[in-house]
């Protein structure tokens, strides 16, 4: 998959702290983009774990392994996901839209078909609700009990108005893909879309450090039948991408600017097909930093963990059936793209098919062993 630099990277890219991981003949190393070119830090930073525990990593030393002019091309490096001995943590239900097609895919039992009988009655009835109350609050606490009363409720809305958030675990450590590589859908589903999502990376210390670009790969018909599916819908081989690279936080990036970022998501199909939605971080329900403190409430992360924020995009619109909506095809293009942290592009095709993940804990070990990294 071949793009220019101006395709991937930030539009002020010059003036952003970019952190990332490449494939070299010697093993998967950090990289720091400064000045134009492209610096592996392996030799002072082993692992993004490390490299986010400096103080100043945008400094670090480096070899200086080429420009960033090269990036997408057939002569530059091949982009691996920019995290590596991070926790892969993501949040569910922090939109009142994905609320509302969570509550869709339990009353369909999964179904696409029936989906959209069900979809107009229940935003008549939830959706200005859920719109209009903080998450636990008093305001939502009365919501929650006018629902049952009505006998509207879901343990979707319970995430999504309740005090507690839905903070779950996506993906094992070193199985997420990067810029470029196939994404996987479950060969057995039939109706599954991606999640563009604002992805913040916490250090070991719980100090959010930057963010980048996510797609929570997400199976509709396996949560849909039951929420203990989630495991199932969620964690396959290739179902976690994450890129192009991490955008450290300074004074031209902070998380107001995660509050306030928009992500435009763009699906080509082979046939075809195209499909464009954006997801606006102004309408979360929940506080990115809160979100971070929950995850932290009971739980440390002495390699630090990134946090999918959630997305309230949930494609609808129909792809080949009147009213059956959308779901992927083997070859969708996904462009997933935001003007400060850049473009992560990917490949749709089954978990099966994907490339299959062998480059585990063991194996970083024995690989920074034998270059004298660790």
């Amino acid at each position: 998959m071949n793009a220019s630099p101006a395709e991937i990277l930030p539009v002020d890219h010059a003036q952003a702290i970019l952190v990332g991981r490449v494939l070299t003949e010697a093993g998967p190393s950090p990289v720091v983009l400064r000045g134009g070119r492209i610096y592996d830090v392996s030799a002072t930073a082993a692992t993004v774990a490390d490299l986010l525990d400096l103080a100043d990593p945008a400094n670090t030393d480096g070899t200086d392994i080429g420009s960033v002019r090269t990036l997408g091309s057939d002569i530059g490096p091949t982009l691996l996901a920019p995290i590596d001995l991070q926790c892969v943590k993501a949040c569910g239900v922090t939109f009142a839209l994905s609320a509302i097609e969570r509550v869709i895919e339990e009353r369909a039992r999964g179904d696409a078909d029936k989906a959209n009988e069900i979809r107009g009655d229940l935003e008549a009835k939830v959706g200005s609700g859920i719109r209009s109350v903080v998450p636990g609050t008093p305001e939502a606490a009365n919501l929650k009990a006018a629902l049952i009363e009505a006998g509207m409720w879901s343990q979707y809305l319970e995430v999504a108005i309740g005090p507690d958030a839905e903070v779950f675990t996506k993906a094992p450590v070193l199985s997420a893909v990067g810029w470029g590589a196939d994404i996987g859908v479950r060969s057995d589903s039939d109706w599954n879309n991606p999640e563009p999502e604002v992805v913040l990376i916490v250090d070991k210390t719980g100090t959010p450090r930057g963010a980048t670009l996510g797609n929570d790969v997400n199976l509709r018909d396996f949560e849909g039948r039951s929420a203990l599916l989630l495991g199932k819908a969620k964690d396959n081989n290739a179902s976690t991408a994450l890129g192009p690279f991490i955008r450290l936080f300074d004074d031209s990036f902070t998380m107001d600017d995660v509050r306030s970022a928009e992500v435009d998501l763009v699906i080509d199909g082979p046939e075809g097909y195209r499909l464009q939605g954006t997801n606006k971080m102004s309408q979360i329900s929940r506080d990115p930093t809160e979100l971070v403190r929950q995850t932290l409430s009971e739980h440390q992360y002495p390699d630090g963990f990134a946090l999918f924020l959630g997305t309230l995009f949930a494609p609808i619109q129909d792809r080949d059936h009147p009213g059956r909506g959308f779901t992927h095809k083997d070859g969708d293009v996904v462009r997933i793209s935001s003007p400060k942290l850049g473009t992560l592009v990917n490949r749709v095709t089954t978990s099966k098919a994907a490339a299959p993940w062998t480059f585990g804990i063991r194996e970083l070990i024995r690989n920074l062993a034998g270059r004298d990294l660790l």
